[in-house]
This record gives C-alpha cells, sequence and structure tokens, in this order.
C-alpha cells in the first residue's frame, strides 16, 4: 500500500486532438486519486493534529493530581510525578503554561510550567471533562496506552542515562523522552493502515523510519516536532523529539534516540547493536555503561524517574519525594 504522494500519471504518447495544435489542446483530467496529492496531504495531517488533542488521560492519573492538590500544601515533587505519568496531563499543563508567552521564555519542564501556572491551574486542568474522554473515535482510542507505556520507558532509561553523564538538564530531558513518539498518534489518525502497512516488514527502528518517508513523505518524528511547535513548546523540545531517529543527532536529541532504543530493547523488540553502540559513543558511553544500563533497567521494571525539586525553586519549600510508581501501569507491552 502507497498512502502518501503518488506517483505522477504516466505521460501520454499520442495527442487526445491530433487535429489541434498542442496549445489549443484540452488538458487531459487527472485520476481523482492523483489530484491535488499535496493538499490532501496537508489535510489529512491537519484533521489528525486537530483529532490528537483529544487525547484523553487517565483516569489515576487525573485523580492523582487531584488527590495531592486538595490539601493546604502540596508535595510538588509528587505532583510533576503525577503528571508526567500521563502525556496528556503533561501536554495539557505544559500548554497552558506556555500560553501566550513570547518565543524565547516558553517554558520546558513541568516544574516550570507549574510554577507559571500555580498548583491550582494544575488542578482545574486535571478536572477538565475533556481530558476524561475521547470522542475521536476509531483506533486512536487504543492507542494511547501503548504510547504512554513506551513513553514512560524511554523516560526511565533517558534519565537513568542522564544520570550515568551528568546530563545538566534532566527535567528537560524527561519531557522530551516522554513525548518523542506524539508524532506516531498522528500518523495513525491521519492513515488508517499505520503502522501495520506501512512498516510491513520492517523490524528496526531505523527500518520503520525509512518505511514511514518511502510510504508517507514524512516520519513520526518529524510530525512530532511540528505538532508541538503548534502547540506552543520550545525548539529545546520539539527539536529533540524531531530527530530522535537521525543518526547524527546530537544534544539531548542523542541521548532521547539511545533511550528509545533502550526501551525497544526492554520490550522486547528487534534493535541495531551497532546503532545502539554507535549512538551511546555521541552521547558518551561506553560499551560496559550500556551493558550496566540494559541490566538496571530490566531488574527495576516499574520504577520511574526520581524527581527532585531544586532549592532555588518557590516550591521547594513543599520537599520532593520519588516519582509517584504506577507499577500496574508501566507492564511490558509492545510499543505502537
Amino acid at each position: 500500500m502507497h498512502v502518501g504522494f503518488p506517483h505522477a500519471a504516466p505521460r501520454t504518447t499520442r495527442n487526445a486532438t491530433p487535429t489541434l495544435p498542442k496549445d489549443q489542446q484540452r488538458p487531459q483530467a487527472q485520476p481523482p486519486t492523483q489530484r491535488h496529492t499535496h493538499s490532501s496531504h496537508g489535510r489529512r495531517l491537519a484533521r489528525a493534529f486537530t483529532d490528537v488533542e483529544l487525547l484523553p488521560a487517565l483516569s489515576e492519573a487525573r485523580e492523582r493530581v487531584l488527590a495531592i492538590t486538595a490539601g493546604p500544601s502540596v508535595a510538588t515533587g509528587e505532583l510533576i510525578a503525577a503528571v508526567e505519568s500521563d502525556a496528556a496531563l503533561t501536554l495539557a499543563v505544559m500548554r497552558t503554561a506556555n500560553d501566550d508567552l513570547p518565543t524565547a521564555a516558553r517554558l520546558d519542564t513541568v516544574l516550570g510550567a507549574i510554577e507559571q501556572i500555580g498548583t491550582r491551574g494544575v488542578r482545574s486542568l486535571a478536572s477538565r471533562p475533556s481530558l476524561s474522554t475521547s470522542s475521536s473515535g476509531g483506533r486512536l482510542d487504543l492507542a494511547p496506552q501503548t504510547f504512554r507505556l513506551h513513553g514512560l520507558a524511554t523516560q526511565r532509561a533517558a534519565d537513568r542515562i542522564a544520570a550515568e553523564i551528568f546530563h545538566p538538564h534532566r527535567d528537560r530531558l524527561a519531557l522530551s523522552s516522554l513525548l518523542h513518539d506524539i508524532g506516531k498518534l498522528v500518523l495513525i489518525r491521519a492513515y488508517p493502515g499505520y503502522p501495520e502497512q506501512v512498516h510491513r516488514t520492517a523490524q528496526l527502528p531505523e527500518e520503520r523510519i525509512h518505511s514511514e518517508r518511502r510510504e508517507l513523505g514524512v516520519d513520526h518524528a518529524l510530525v512530532g516536532g511540528v505538532l508541538l511547535r503548534r502547540w506552543g513548546l520550545p525548539t529545546s523540545i520539539a527539536g529533540a523529539v524531531e530527530r530522535h531517529h537521525d543518526p547524527a543527532a546530537d544534544g539531548e536529541a542523542a541521548v532521547v534516540r539511545v533511550a528509545d532504543m533502550l526501551a525497544h530493547y526492554q520490550h522486547g523488540d528487534s534493535i541495531s547493536p551497532a546503532e545502539m553502540l554507535a549512538g551511546a559513543r555521541t552521547i558518551g558511553l561506553d560499551p560496559k555503561q550500556v551493558r550496566r544500563l540494559i541490566s538496571d533497567l530490566s531488574s527495576e521494571p516499574g520504577q520511574l524517574r526520581q524527581v527532585s525539586i531544586p532549592a532555588p525553586s518557590p516550591l521547594a519549600s513543599y520537599g520532593s519525594c520519588s516519582a509517584w510508581p504506577t507499577a500496574a501501569s508501566i507492564r511490558r507491552s509492545r510499543s505502537i
């Protein structure tokens, strides 16, 4: 199946009206399926962008946020972990916090977003009926849970990598790694045959991304970056998402790339050891460190990243804690 840009119609070798000069001949109509392919492709993605805004939040995550924010004081570490446990809640908080902020001032961490809108603002978002149900129907209702599970697994791997290489922006990395596959939800909505009829026999992440580019003209990483920019998230997040399958990526995009491969490996998916080690070298990990990361991630499959509040934060007085464990929702699952 080819669901992207079809090849141009073959040129005719015989004039439709040979008695007329070419400049007077009526142009032949293209088949309906080959008209306006670029604009049709754009409209599909635009509609899918709108549909993904209906991504529902897990009821457990919403209830946890409401419970944490119910009292007179709030344990902010718990609140951050509760928000980050669900991509829909995370996106709602980040979009609200960045609304109307100038580009240079946009926030790229959940902590910064909570400081911007306050705990009451977070509570208000968690109470919204629009976050509790999805009206989009179809396969989009089935995809978010798998997207969440893989996002959390990748976030956990990224946080362990960050600790290993002393990465200075762990909270920002936590956000980009959590959302790195948001573009897949767009492609699922835009193309009913995605991913099965697009990926077909592709097994490795690199093979799947090439299949998307060949069949659709875009890939989920690029689409995810575009979506996050449309939603007002800063380039530090959108850029890492956009480049997380690029072998030439550096910085946080490279960390997310390796974390994604580690998460796939933990799920039992095929990965390329050569690509894994090459990516690891890019971010400063040697093979021994990679093996240790694999062992650590395998031995603690239900533990999420540790959340701490830096002392300069106005919310630091509320203390910090380990990330809220959601072992039931972190069971092993194949990624979409």
